[in-house]
């Protein structure tokens, strides 16, 4: 293993939730006045903190999104996440093989540790996150693009940040890596690789990333 630590995103790397918050928070979105297709929700808003969508709506409208938007969005999401949430295709694999290895790993995630967690526990990946290994954009205050995330996870796990490699696929997220001074490897499922291309290596298939780590 090339890494002494590998940090996973959650969203869309982990757990398969991009296809579901965006289509919600679009929907959302619209429903107060702000119209927003899913297409605009990924290209604005994945892979970002909730601060991000309030920055944005107030910057592109002048208008404030209301005080309670964040209660009510994520009630809707963990509500469609116990219906539909899935784990990402291969995800498992890399977990299992991670951890029969002996390999650090942990998720340093925009979302809030509620969010990470009812995902977790809805897709069994529960078993392999305690909460030692679980970091999010609220221990910090701020999310990505800035590098603070990945570098408070890197200095929990004890591990130097040239030593961490993070597996991304936002924009934002592979942004924040790069400014962490971590390697970074793309996850292109539902981000276009030209949109990653600050990634030191990109992959489409979740099952291939084992194996791509340890060349």
């Amino acid at each position: 293993m090339r890494y002494d630590l590998v940090i996973f995103d959650n969203d869309g790397v982990l757990v398969d939730s991009e296809p579901i918050s965006n289509r919600l928070l679009a929907g959302y979105l619209t429903e107060l006045g702000h119209p927003t297709s899913y297409e605009e929700s990924l290209r604005d808003y994945m892979g970002s903190a909730m601060h991000r969508v309030h920055d944005i709506v107030l910057e592109r409208t002048g208008r404030r999104l209301p005080e309670d938007f964040d209660d009510v969005f994520h009630g809707r999401v963990f509500a469609a996440f116990e219906r539909e949430l899935e784990p990402v295709p291969g995800a498992v694999g890399v977990l299992e093989k991670l951890a029969a290895d002996g390999v650090a790993y942990c998720v340093a995630s925009s979302g809030s540790h509620e969010r990470i967690r009812v995902g977790h526990r809805k897709t069994g990946l529960d078993r392999f996150f305690d909460d030692g290994r679980i970091f999010s954009s609220q221990d910090v205050g701020k999310g990505k693009p800035a590098p603070d995330l990945f570098l408070y996870a890197a200095e929990r796990m004890g591990v130097p940040p040239g030593r961490c490699v993070v597996v991304e696929d936002s924009p934002l997220g592979v942004e924040a890596a790069v400014a962490a001074g971590m390697d970074v490897y793309g996850f292109t499922a539902m981000t276009p690789a030209s949109r990653l291309a600050g990634a030191g290596r990109l992959f489409g298939d979740m099952a291939e990333l084992a194996d791509l780590l340890a060349d």
